[in-house]
């Protein structure tokens, strides 16, 4: 039992070992100029997403409000 429990942790402690050693080898990390050239990328995007959501918001919230101004039930 007792190796059993050694085993699995060694697994577990050379995971660990060999992701680190693979993020700091082998990943191609960006450099900071290219982050934040993603970054503002990402932000005008979703500034852009949020307004076009926005204005849908108001108009579909317009239009039922006119609808259920003229339909009486």
């Amino acid at each position: 039992m007792l190796c059993v429990k050694d085993s699995r942790k060694m697994k577990i402690v050379d995971y660990v070992k060999e992701s680190y050693t693979e993020l700091k080898e082998k990943v191609s990390w960006p450099t900071w100029k290219e982050l934040r050239s993603s970054v503002i990328v990402v932000s005008i995007a979703s500034l852009i997403i949020a307004l076009a959501v926005f204005l849908m918001d108001i108009s579909f919230k317009n239009l039922l409000e006119l609808f259920y101004q003229h339909v009486h039930f």
